[in-house]
């Protein structure tokens, strides 16, 4: 019965999920020009979507080698392709169901030294170096870049964040609920088979946060991480170079423009679908450039790289089932 009640939460969360980014979708592409649109698809200039593919190729890349390293400190014999896998494969649950891609490619990881705990506090402590290299992206592009743009950051982040209190006080009865939580089971573990078993869960997850200080290679996850962001910059500008109405705009533009796409992207609906296009668009519209091409790059850039993730993501998850068997198996016996 609890299972049957499971399942109809999950069911409608992931409904109200689908409402919600076609609602996105309606809000962003209301009051597009759909000849303007068009006219300007025409004009796209495809070498640079394939210089955009190069850069999402090495963004991934250097995402799976950041990954392994954080990994290695409880495992070190991880094999990277293992790790490629799993993260393109989790890429593309992502794009259907927010977030269950993490629960998917950390079991897939799962060994015996790196138990399935341990590898989700690594992807936590991934999640945490992309929020500093965020951070300062948006810092850097806010100080050196137009005045326009630290206006437009607050006006659409920062105060919509900050006035939303019911947001703020869920965040909090859910901080205070988890630290109660801990604390109950901290202190009944030896009372509590149950109660042990979730505090050694904790444990381990915590441990597996705390990857990169039991790193042997501290400086090549932060090396990986400037690259991946770089990486994700350059794929903003080459989208910008594939537009003749977008020649104005250079790197730090660029720079912002990845920067506010990461927020958008943080936003819990399948594929960030909406939500991106929206608060993409409306940055580029602080350039004096119209909605109907802000929608076309955002289009562009959010599609094509949707439609790539969820190709590379099949093609891994041929491999897993088929030659990365044979992975699995040698490193099983191994162990």
């Amino acid at each position: 019965m609890a299972s049957s009640k499971n399942k109809a939460a999950q069911t409608l969360k992931y409904i109200a999920l689908a409402l919600l980014a076609a609602l996105l979708v309606y809000i962003a592409f209301r009051k597009v020009d759909w000849a303007v649109f068009l006219d300007g698809l025409s004009q796209t200039r495809w070498v640079w979507i394939l210089l955009f593919l190069i850069a999402s190729v090495g963004a991934l890349f250097f995402r799976a080698v950041r990954w392994r390293e954080m990994m290695a400190a409880f495992d070190g014999d991880i094999k990277l392709v293992r790790v490629w896998d799993a993260l393109n494969v989790g890429n593309v649950v992502n794009t259907a169901l927010p977030g269950a891609g993490e629960i998917v490619r950390t079991g897939y990881v799962t060994t015996k030294k790196l138990e399935f705990d341990k590898a989700l506090g690594t992807m936590l402590c991934e999640r945490i170096w992309d929020i500093i290299a965020l951070v300062i992206m948006l810092a850097v592009s806010i100080i050196f870049g137009d005045g326009r743009l630290g206006a437009f950051f607050d006006e659409n982040v920062v105060r919509p964040l900050a006035g939303n209190t019911t947001l703020w006080w869920v965040l909090a009865a859910v901080a205070v609920a988890i630290a109660v939580f801990v604390v109950l089971v901290r202190r009944n573990r030896q009372r509590s088979r149950i109660c042990g078993e979730i505090a050694d869960s904790i444990g381990r997850l915590w441990a597996g946060v705390g990857a990169f200080g039991k790193s042997r290679n501290k400086l090549l996850i932060a090396i990986t991480t400037v690259v991946i962001w770089v990486m994700y910059i350059l794929m903003s500008w080459c989208i910008l170079r594939a537009m003749p109405v977008m020649d104005g705009l250079g790197l730090l533009d660029a720079t912002f423009i990845a920067a506010i796409g990461g927020v958008a992207s943080a936003v819990p609906v399948p594929g960030s679908i909406g939500a991106f296009h929206y608060l993409v668009a409306a940055t580029i519209g602080l350039y004096g450039i119209s909605w109907d091409m802000g929608i076309l790059y955002a289009t562009l850039y959010h599609e094509i790289h949707a439609v790539f993730i969820v190709l590379l993501g099949l093609a891994c998850y041929l491999h897993m089932i088929g030659g990365g068997k044979k992975t699995d198996n040698n490193e099983t016996a191994a162990e």
